[in-house]
């Protein structure tokens, strides 16, 4: 019987994750807020009263066995001077699904089955009007997502406009892994979100399975600027309860000067280091390895490096 893993995230960070770790003997649970506000989901939240479904169909785009063409169709968009500009297929479908349902989960199960995904995929909450709410230094309040993310202020502290109703499913899969990840991507968006839920924090605190996080690469303007490794693993832990980071995987190649140059000048990133010395006194262990791909000059996890680094954690 394959070990159990439940891996926490949403958006680019934790499709790229799941990529590379579906071919492994495991049986993933992905866990995926649904509090976005932007772009193709946000404007199908707005009509049709929906959670955010975009980051569902990345993963399952990720996830699915078929031939790449298939894969390509839910992650097809329309450009065209009509309402359809922009949308993504995958989300229509899944919106079309969930008017028919009433059920997200259900929505996600079945068109899982169409696109021969052998793992669960479960939104984090079915709650309709889920909004992901922050406050800044100055004390500026951000309501909803796609503006917490456009914000150029420093985020003190991010609440939800109201406490989501979480899937009974979640917690069991939480109780039931072997091990728990919370994936690479944006901290304040994509990982922080699950954390905020009381439910979540306390089947975190029951669980014994060991929590790892995989450190993004690169710095997000607003949210981590100046971190390094360490400073994401205690900002974690502020949100975790009593149960804390085991372990990190963090990424020790170099990045080459002219990306870096580029990152910090386009987009305000800055390369994540490693502080062997401050992680040394913290009670967590570092599983170091060069993680480092460039696909079309973008800085990219190696997923199936990736994957084995977790399998091999999990397996030893």
């Amino acid at each position: 019987m394959h070990k159990k893993v439940v891996v926490f995230g949403g958006g680019t960070g934790i499709s790229s994750l799941l990529k590379g770790l579906k071919d492994f003997p495991l049986q993933i649970t992905a866990i995926i807020s649904v509090s976005d506000s932007g772009n193709s989901a946000g404007k199908l939240r707005r009509e049709f009263n929906t959670p955010a479904v975009g980051d569902l169909r990345k993963v399952m785009s990720h996830l699915s066995t078929m031939d790449s063409t298939v894969q390509d169709l839910l992650e097809y968009r329309f450009h065209t001077k009509s309402d359809l500009n922009g949308h993504a297929l995958g989300n229509l479908i899944l919106t079309a699904l969930f008017d028919m349902t009433g059920s997200l989960k259900d929505s996600i199960f079945y068109l899982s089955q169409l696109f021969g995904v052998k793992h669960t995929i479960l939104p984090l909450s079915e709650d309709a009007d889920i909004t992901l709410m922050a406050e800044t230094v100055d004390h500026t309040i951000l309501e909803e997502e796609a503006v917490i993310t456009k914000s150029p202020k420093k985020i003190k502290r991010l609440f939800y406009k109201k406490e989501p109703h979480v899937l009974k499913e979640v917690l069991d899969a939480i109780e039931e892994a072997d091990m728990i990840v919370f994936s690479m991507g944006s901290l304040f968006t994509s990982i922080l979100p699950h954390l905020l839920i009381q439910d979540i924090q306390k089947a975190l605190d029951k669980s014994k399975a060991p929590i790892l996080y995989l450190c993004n690469i690169v710095t997000q303007p607003g949210e981590t600027d100046g971190f390094q490794v360490s400073d994401h693993v205690v900002l974690l832990n502020e949100y975790l309860g009593t149960h804390k980071i085991d372990a990190v995987v963090a990424n020790k190649t170099e990045i080459s000067k002219h990306l870096a140059e580029k990152y910090a000048t386009e987009e305000q990133k800055d390369p994540v280091k490693i502080d062997y010395e401050k992680l040394a006194l913290m009670d967590v262990e570092l599983l170091d390895a060069d993680l480092l791909t460039v696909e079309e000059g973008t800085l990219r996890h190696d997923s199936l490096r990736l994957g084995a680094i977790l399998f091999n954690y999990l397996m030893r």
